[in-house]
């Protein structure tokens, strides 16, 4: 669009009328000028009425033109496909000039306008806007070359791989932009510095070619400004050794004692900001293996330095005021924290129990995968998310990254920094300073996963410390000590002496449950979620404890507010998942249900509260199985209610993104109704057939739901349906199938991973309750093959590979003769995905079927034997009917194999040539 064009006076004004007006605080009138502004965007020139305002209006305020121009920046960056290109080009055209507006707010807008354009338009149909922020940089206006680093720095941040892979008339821009950037770094503007070394950075970490061949000079610019005199110019030169350690350490390799001694006298600077990313570096050295070797020197030195980094600062201390009991006041609206909620992913055990760790701690996880067991270096702890401090202390701080590099460092060394570590621990442990035994307490339990074992023998005199600190004065000392405790939850339940119990872990469930009860929320918050920690190390160990611990966990529902409201809920679902069948007492089921079936009516349908109750139920539910009979045809119908109003929702929405309802409701429904299914076993089908409206149709319409959190949940339904509940689902399998089929695939996208996982574990509960009956039969072939390319892709992730194995077997135990002729194609990678799974009834059906298999075609066994001889002798106690299939099958390969079976042993490992003599004879 040409230059000509001139804006209609009477839109003009009432723009510009108002723009004046954003600066109300009223709410009404903040909505009306919204809505208005919503309506007018569809003018199909817009944006020139936006950019007009903003640069051609000088007689405006600042404010008024600001808001234009965000507006426009915003209204592109949403909208550019609906823009048509005569515009874009003329605000292109227009924008460039504003580099050198006299105005900093305004300036910074222009930037903003500008990267936002180069994003969407792309630097390679932008030529002339990379071109004038490059002529830009060698202006004689000061303020104007700000501006353009400043774009530059923000460009770098959001698409550096676009500015990398770049080309212009076969020259690279980066080529040319890197050395001006690196010249930059030495300007006299403090702005320009830091512009440039933040710039620079964000192209080391994609390992980018242009500043490969500038990583020598750009290293010597860190140096040469090592010592600048403005805080935010060493903090970002902290930050740039940080990114060129992570990528390039062999270029600090040389200078890499200076850089330590710079570190180390940096992580110490009155700059908060500065020592957070001297700290950073630190964790990135630990993290880094192969510099264990050049970092191991520098940990008697390290060891203090951090410890003193994870006092609280003053200003830390000022900005979280007065730390009080606050237990009866009513939550802010911005302490509630988002949560997100995935759905039940079935999976197996392992012998070594690695999955089901985290099994508890995940049930939300979208991705089924168990969580990695993050630290959170804060009281607040919250299970996947380490940097989530207080809101009032951000989300990221000095405090915490030192904690965390000591974790790391502790993980990289493990007991070798006990003899810096504990006489400084000692120390802090002790003082009369509350901030210092904070402090000492947060190292403790930092180093609990790296040098455990190296601190178990001071833990008899720890652990009794740890709880006569619960009962210190001051708030942040007994919420950190909370935490602390949890990290060592696997030694205080790992020995189940009475002894032990009565000295150790008896006072710190009282100790921890006292915190439940705390008066201030942040130690609530901590004493339940390492209570939770301490249930999922514990297990059955807290039978005993049941009693004491549900009503303290009861008296908590009515003390507590929403932002703990859900830590309780994860409390509560955790401790079924741990204590399972013991929950199902007359005496706990009466404890319990009545304050969550308080919650539970006074929550509607549409009440993000009901999610979590929803997801707490569905582990208790399991757990008192038929104890919870009475409770469970008003929680059934409640769930297929919430799914027919939340599918009905969502037809109406007619894809309308801001009318869509909560799909999360769907998943936890469909979790519980899970969790009832397998608690209450059969008396399912009686509510499955009475339902109204119908589960089924509801179910299999979910089977295919384009968000793959929604169809893991319903999988998850359906094989659980098939066991309980089969006779009312049997008529619709032939529908079932093929969509089923269109789900198990050898390699899933990560987010459906979940979903493919439950969707193979289903074809195998249905296939037990088919059987051999053609209706079946007739989708066995395409579905062994999907299985088979499972087993056999290298990139499957184990819980995929096993769950297609089980599902083979159970397939074969119902029709061997389907399966059999295939054996020899996948009997090795099959009993390599289930040899180190715990012993289950699911495992031994499977078992049973590969030896129906075995004995339909017990040539195509005798390629993998060995394979079959170590799965075997795996097993801890087979039941009775696997064991004599075993010892059926390995007889009658050692008669076959007359004189040569002592040779075939031979070629065995010890173990299993001494367990196949021990247990069968042979």
């Amino acid at each position: 669009m040409a230059m000509s064009w001139s804006p209609q006076p009477e839109g003009l004004a009432e723009l510009v009328g108002l723009f004046r007006q954003s600066t109300s605080t009223e709410r009404d009138v903040q909505r009306q000028i919204a809505q208005r502004l919503d309506s007018i965007s569809t003018i199909p020139d817009y944006v020139n009425y936006l950019i007009y305002v903003f640069l051609q209006m000088t007689d405006e305020s600042v404010s008024t033109r600001s808001v234009a121009g965000l507006l426009a920046k915003n209204h592109i960056y949403f909208n550019h496909a609906r823009i048509a290109p005569e515009i874009i080009q003329h605000v292109e055209t227009a924008i460039l000039p504003a580099l050198a507006l006299p105005d900093t707010v305004l300036r910074s807008v222009a930037s903003q306008i500008i990267a936002v354009l180069m994003q969407v338009v792309k630097p390679q149909n932008w030529v002339e806007g990379l071109s004038a922020l490059t002529a830009a940089m060698d202006s004689s206006n000061g303020d104007e070359v700000e501006c353009a680093l400043s774009t530059l720095a923000k460009l770098s941040e959001d698409m550096p791989e676009d500015l990398e892979s770049t080309e212009i008339q076969g020259v690279r821009p980066l080529d040319v932009l890197v050395p001006k950037l690196l010249a930059a770094t030495q300007s006299n503007d403090s702005r320009v510095r830091v512009h440039a070394l933040n710039a620079l950075s964000q192209f080391i970490q994609i390992g980018s070619v242009s500043m490969a061949a500038n990583i020598d000079d750009f290293v010597a610019a860190l140096f040469s400004r090592a010592n600048d005199e403005r805080a935010v110019v060493r903090k970002f030169v902290c930050k740039a050794l940080v990114h060129v350690l992570g990528t390039w350490p062999e270029k600090l390799a040389p200078e890499m004692n200076n850089v330590v001694e710079y570190m180390l006298y940096s992580i110490q600077d009155g700059d908060e900001d500065v020592a957070l990313e001297a700290a950073e570096f630190w964790l990135q050295f630990a993290e880094e293996p192969r510099l264990a070797d050049q970092l191991r020197p520098h940990i008697e030195r390290l060891v203090p330095v951090l410890l003193r980094s994870m006092v609280y600062s003053e200003l830390s201390l000022l900005m979280l005021a007065d730390v009080h009991d606050d237990a009866a006041e009513p939550d802010r609206p911005e302490d509630i924290r988002p949560r997100h909620y995935g759905g039940t992913t079935h999976r197996s055990e392992h012998v070594e129990d690695e999955s089901s760790q985290g099994a508890a701690r995940g049930r939300a996880a979208a991705d089924g995968e168990a969580d990695d067991d993050d630290y959170d270096y804060d009281e607040d702890e919250d299970d996947d998310d380490y940097d989530d401090e207080d809101d009032v202390l951000g989300s990221w701080n000095l405090r915490k990254c030192a904690a965390a590099a000591l974790d790391v460092l502790a993980v990289r060394f493990q007991n070798d920094i006990l003899p810096v570590l504990l006489p400084l621990l000692k120390e802090r442990l002790f003082s009369s300073d509350w901030v210092q035994r904070e402090a000492g307490i947060l190292a403790l339990g930092a180093v609990a996963e790296g040098a455990m074992s190296g601190i178990v023998p001071h833990l008899p005199t720890l652990v009794p410390l740890l709880v006569g600190t619960l009962r210190d004065a001051q708030p942040l000392v007994r919420s950190i000590t909370c935490w602390t405790i949890g990290r060592y939850a696997p030694w205080i339940v790992g020995d189940t002496t009475p002894e032990h119990q009565q000295q150790f872990l008896m006072p710190v469930i009282e100790g921890l449950l006292a915190m439940v009860l705390d008066n201030n929320k942040r130690v609530q918050e901590a004493g339940c979620s390492a209570f939770a920690t301490l249930e999922e190390e514990a297990g059955p160990v807290l039978v005993p404890f049941l009693g004491p611990v549900l009503r303290t966990l009861v008296m908590a529902f009515d003390k507590y507010h929403q932002r703990n409201m859900l830590i309780l809920y994860d409390a509560v679902g955790t401790l079924a998942d741990s204590v399972g069948g013991a929950l199902n007492d007359p005496e706990y089921i009466e404890v319990l249900m009545v304050p969550l079936i308080r919650r539970w009516q006074s929550l509607d349908d549409l009440d993000p509260d009901l999610i979590p109750l929803l997801e707490c139920l569905a582990s208790v539910t399991i757990a008192m199985g038929s104890g919870f009979l009475p409770h469970a045809p008003p929680v059934f119908q409640r769930c297929v209610s919430i799914v027919h109003d939340n599918l009905a929702a969502y037809q109406m929405a007619g894809g309308d993104d801001d009318d869509l309802p909560d799909r999360t409701f769907l998943i936890v429904a469909f979790d519980l109704l899970s969790g009832l299914s397998q608690g209450i076993g059969a008396n399912m089908r009686e509510l499955v057939a009475a339902s109204q409206p119908p589960l089924i149709p509801l179910l299999e319409a979910c089977l295919a739901n384009p968000e793959p959190a929604v169809r893991q949940s319903a999988y998850a339904l359906l094989g659980d349906l098939s066991l309980s509940a089969f006779s009312e689902l049997h008529a619709r399998v032939p529908a079932i199938m093929p969509v089923l089929l269109a789900e198990v695939v050898s390699e899933p996208p990560p987010e459906a991973l979940s979903a493919c996982n439950n969707a193979t574990w289903a074809a195998g509960e249905i296939a037990l309750q088919c059987g051999a009956e053609q209706a079946y039969q007739q989708w066995v072939p395409e579905l062994l093959n999907k299985l088979i390319s499972i087993l056999h892709n290298p990139k499957s992730v184990k819980s995929l590979s096993e769950n297609a194995a089980v599902t083979i077997g159970r397939i074969g135990l119902v029709a061997p003769d389907s399966v059999a002729p295939h054996l020899a194609v996948f009997i090795e990678p099959w009993c390599q995905a289930l040899w180190d799974i715990k012993d289950n009834e699911e495992k031994d059906s499977a078992f049973r079927g590969l030896c129906e298999m075995i004995r339909t075609n017990p040539n195509g066994a005798t390629s993998g034997f060995a394979y079959f001889c170590n799965a075997v002798v795996r097993w801890n106690k087979p039941s009775a009917q696997l064991n004599e299939m075993f010892r059926s099958i390995l007889v009658a390969f050692r008669d076959m194999s007359g004189s040569q079976w002592e040779a075939t042993k031979a070629q065995f490992p010890p173990v299993i040539r001494e367990r196949l003599e021990e247990r069968y004879g042979v």
